[in-house]
């Protein structure tokens, strides 16, 4: 089968080794021991993190600075392959072989009785598999089967705005695409708009929903794919506009939260085109001040809830964006071995850590008192176990994408 041809991508300069990406590997692994402690505490350490949370939301922050991450990196990785087909081989890769082990070993621990999945209520087993295949269930009225499984659905679609923005020839307007995401946010909040979580699946039922959304992402990433430009084209934006549809409509975190999340990841590529000489350094910084001010007035205006404290949300979200300018400014220093390394393992860490809790808390069960000791134990337990499953199931795949992705490369 023919390979489809490369879309002509922006010019940017060949990077610098001394500016690579260990800042951002540092920036990642300490985004990914912050949501370990986020999620480690409620077994461990009870007391304090009720004391904390309403000061800083550390999940918020971890997840802020993932999405950071991953604005920086998506699109540079897809435009500099030029090919839609490579790129999503090496998502692809990437992302669902750690995926498929976790889940499989949740599920394995479940049927031993020594861990327990959450409770999917009336839906099928077939209707949740294949959200999760998707992974856009958190998109499509169903629960994550691991709690952290819900961030990756904002990243699916993310991955299909990118490929929409890409095929359209627009990709090089991520600054503009940040600032009307965070813009409409802040809007939303000051015009009091709110929509119940999973609206849309709400409307039609969640599994018509499932049936038409897993549909109509395979055609796009299908489409996008081949050959045909008008079937590129074709794909990109079905792909685009089924990710803009469930983010807003579906989303299980409030309106201006959802639109925020993507405005945070453009906000990441505005910054990744002027370090790369494809924007100025102005307009980068005036999209972060716009997208920061909004995130913030659309927090602050959206008050204190239930489980949502507006000052620990800030805080978390402020020193979400210093942490990844703390790393921006230190791109050229030499960034110390062992922090680059936790951000090598970064998503074995992010997505390994909830099966051993869940082992413990159905088995021995969370402790009554906070426990620093047996927080750090968790830690040195769990980081030697990520570096296994990095070693032998994220590496290996990741080089299985690799060389298929040689294999269909356009010329």
């Amino acid at each position: 089968m023919q390979s489809p041809p490369r879309v002509p991508a922006s010019p940017a300069r060949s990077p610098s080794p001394a500016s690579r990406l260990g800042w951002l590997d540092a920036s990642r692994g300490l985004a990914a021991l912050v949501v370990v402690f986020d999620h480690s505490s409620y077994t461990f350490m009870a007391d304090f993190r009720r004391e904390l949370m309403p000061q800083f939301n550390t999940s918020r922050y971890g997840i802020m600075v993932f999405f950071l991450v991953s604005g920086y990196i998506i699109p540079a990785s897809l435009e500099r392959r030029g090919c839609v087909r490579t790129f999503w081989i090496g998502r692809i890769f990437r992302v669902y072989p750690l995926w498929a082990a976790v889940v499989t070993a949740l599920l394995a621990l479940d049927l031993l009785g020594i861990a327990e999945i959450r409770d999917f209520g009336q839906q099928s087993v077939v209707t949740v598999a294949v959200a999760h295949a998707t992974m856009l269930q958190e998109l499509l009225g169903t629960p994550s089967l691991l709690l952290v499984l819900w961030t990756l659905s904002y990243e699916m679609s993310f991955y299909l705005l990118v490929v929409a923005l890409f095929t359209v020839r627009l990709h090089g307007r991520s600054a503009a695409v940040a600032v009307v995401l965070a813009v409409l946010a802040a809007a939303s909040v000051m015009a009091g708009v709110a929509l119940p979580s999973s609206a849309l699946s709400g409307l039609v039922g969640t599994g018509p929903l499932i049936v038409f959304a897993s549909i109509a992402m395979g055609v796009a990433i299908c489409c996008a794919s081949a050959a045909s430009p008008v079937l590129r084209v074709f794909g990109g934006v079905l792909g685009g506009v089924l990710a803009l549809v469930l983010v807003p409509f579906n989303g299980t975190v409030p309106l201006w939260e959802d639109l925020v999340i993507l405005a945070v990841m453009f906000l990441g590529t505005a910054v990744h085109r002027a370090e790369n000489g494809q924007s100025t350094w102005r307009r980068a910084a005036g999209t972060a001040v716009t997208v920061v001010a909004c995130a913030v007035g659309s927090a602050y205006w959206y008050g204190d809830g239930d489980h949502f404290t507006r000052r620990g949300w800030i805080v978390a979200f402020l020193l979400a964006v210093l942490t990844f300018g703390a790393g921006l400014l230190s791109r050229r220093r030499r960034i110390p071995r062992m922090l680059t390394g936790l951000g090598t393992i970064s998503y074995s860490v992010y997505l390994l850590h909830p099966v051993p809790l869940a082992v413990i808390d159905s088995t021995i069960g969370r402790r009554r008192q906070d426990s620093p000791a047996l927080e750090v134990a968790f830690f040195a337990v769990l980081l030697p176990l990520c570096l296994l499953t990095h070693r032998y199931v994220e590496a290996p795949s990741q080089a299985w994408g690799r060389r298929l992705a040689r294999r269909v490369q356009p010329p």
